[in-house]
């Protein structure tokens, strides 16, 4: 496994599936900023509403996967997530599909997102369970206030670069966030 953050909110995108599992994913491409996000929701018509998009209500084909850059699969009937994948595959497409390892390039790792912050915990779909404990007890030592904290550091880094004081974003960037630590 190779950890990476991507940054694909101008990368288009497609999600097809439905009910909860689509829904969790659609809300990470969301707060991800994915803009051009394409649904395929043929057995969940109040998936787009829900959303404000425009969803499909037939499974994406050929062309339609060949057109994305990522392609997430959640909550698909059997054999849908395999058929999808293979065609992602084809095309070079980055290829998820929800609980069916063999059939994903990538995988998601549970999450805490605050502004900028974003951790991530994985087990490589080895135990989605303690992903998700540590996530959760993440996601209490590290509150909504960590989003302004981010945002200032990158503006003491920032004002540090512009002085030519490089050398030392570093040291100072680590000593806030020690205060905050502690």
């Amino acid at each position: 496994m190779l950890a990476v953050v991507l940054d694909c909110a101008a990368w288009p995108v497609l999600l097809a599936g439905g009910g909860a599992a689509a829904r969790r994913r659609l809300g990470l491409l969301r707060a991800a900023g994915v803009r051009d996000l394409r649904l395929h929701a043929p057995e969940d018509s109040a998936l787009g509403e829900a959303f404000c998009l425009t969803a499909a209500s037939h499974w994406p084909g050929e062309d339609e996967v060949a057109a994305v850059r990522l392609l997430f699969v959640a909550g698909a009937p059997a054999g849908i997530g395999a058929r999808l994948a293979e065609v992602g595959r084809r095309h070079r497409v980055i290829v998820n599909v929800e609980d069916d390892v063999p059939n994903c390039d990538v995988h998601m790792p549970a999450m805490v997102r605050r502004g900028d912050l974003l951790l991530a915990i994985s087990t490589g779909g080895r135990s989605p369970a303690l992903a998700a404990y540590v996530r959760e007890w993440l996601g209490k030592r590290f509150g909504p206030e960590w989003a302004e904290r981010v945002a200032e550091l990158g503006g003491l880094r920032e004002r540090l670069r512009a002085q030519g004081r490089v050398a030392e974003v570093s040291a100072a960037v680590r000593a806030r966030a020690a205060e905050w630590l502690a």
